[in-house]
């Protein structure tokens, strides 16, 4: 039996690669004399590492940052390890032998951490200190350890922990953190992420790490004027019905027809990131037309009402992702609804 590679999907997933290219540009403006890097953590946020980084890396970026380190692989397909950093650090030996291997940068977080990476042989790497988020970080008292003042240090960063508010919080971390700097023998310096950006020059030090905003995110209103929407995601019909008064839709029949409706099932659900609360008050487009979401959304699929729009079986429907108008009806937040893409789209 011939069996094809790759059946065509009853999902897509467009990338704007100029509009994300456009939106680091814009961010690595807007971060003035400072170098802005690029998160990419979690797939590139949902949208793909094997697309997102090769954009980026042409459009300038030169600093990208990953969580874990099974992401490393990936990302190296397009960099060079020196321009890659791991923002968990090293958890063991295992670990920080790999890193010195491929080049990739870890991101010390703790005394454990900077021991570690000494005793495995050592070299370049970054250190997090915690300002005030207590998350991930060194305490600034224990900057003048031995074993964190015997590391060569590139980047000496933190992290703003209400960077999207105008919070008392954040004048509060970056007075800590600009209290650390003389005792800490380091290149460069870093503390703003995507919103951290906005609250000006004197946050920007020597790289900026924006993450959602690169996505298409607005991580702080100021920003709305800046960054332009770079996912489109589509969805097909799998199926038509004509309903008649008194038929209900879907799970718990939270929709009943109250008149003859003309009803498209279409493929996409909670593994393809389209979860219930998204549901509620929702439409897909088709073109300009507005079709209404009838009912709740299933496992896999969603039933919307077509009337007498021309579409048809196999037709795709755009979803809507403009992320904050989202993150405002459906009560998720930006990040949570751009992780959750699942893996069946076919991403152009």
């Amino acid at each position: 039996m011939n069996i094809p590679d790759d059946l065509p999907r009853s999902l897509r997933l467009r990338l704007d690669r100029a509009a994300l290219a456009a939106n680091w540009q814009a961010l690595n403006k807007l971060s003035g004399a400072a170098e802005a890097g690029a998160a990419v953590k979690a797939d590139a946020y949902g949208l793909g590492v094997d697309a997102v980084v090769p954009t980026l890396r042409d459009a300038g970026a030169r600093t990208f940052f990953l969580a874990h380190w099974s992401e490393v692989p990936a990302v190296l397909r397009h960099v060079d390890g020196s321009a890659v950093s791991v923002l968990h650090g090293v958890r063991n030996a295992k670990e920080a032998a790999y890193s010195r291997a491929i080049g990739v940068v870890p991101v010390i977080n703790s005394l454990r951490q900077a021991q570690l990476w000494q005793e495995s042989g050592g070299g370049t790497c970054h250190v997090m200190v915690d300002s005030g988020i207590n998350r991930l970080g060194l305490a600034p008292r224990e900057l003048s350890d031995p074993a964190v003042r015997s590391l060569d240090i590139d980047i000496l960063m933190s992290h703003l922990a209400s960077a999207d508010e105008n919070s008392p919080q954040n004048a509060r971390q970056l007075g800590v953190f600009s209290d650390v700097l003389s005792g800490v023998e380091a290149r460069r310096h870093s503390l703003s992420n995507s919103a951290g950006i906005m609250h000006g020059a004197d946050y920007h030090f020597d790289v900026t790490r924006p993450g959602l905003a690169l996505y298409g995110g607005i991580a702080h209103q100021a920003l709305a004027n800046y960054i332009a929407q770079v996912a489109y995601p589509q969805a097909a019909i799998i199926q038509i019905r004509n309903l008649s008064p008194g038929d209900a839709v879907g799970y718990n029949a939270k929709w009943v027809a109250d008149r003859p409706t003309r009803a498209a099932t279409v493929s996409i659900g909670y593994a393809d990131g389209f979860l219930r609360s998204m549901g509620t008050g929702g439409a897909l487009q088709h073109g300009d037309e507005r079709l209404k979401i009838l009912g709740r959304v299933s496992m896999d699929m969603i039933v919307v009402d077509v009337g007498s729009s021309g579409v048809k079986e196999g037709d795709f429907l755009d979803l809507p992702f403009n992320l904050p108008e989202m993150s405002h009806r459906s009560g998720l937040s930006q990040y949570e609804i751009l992780t959750i893409l699942g893996d069946r789209f076919d991403r152009e």
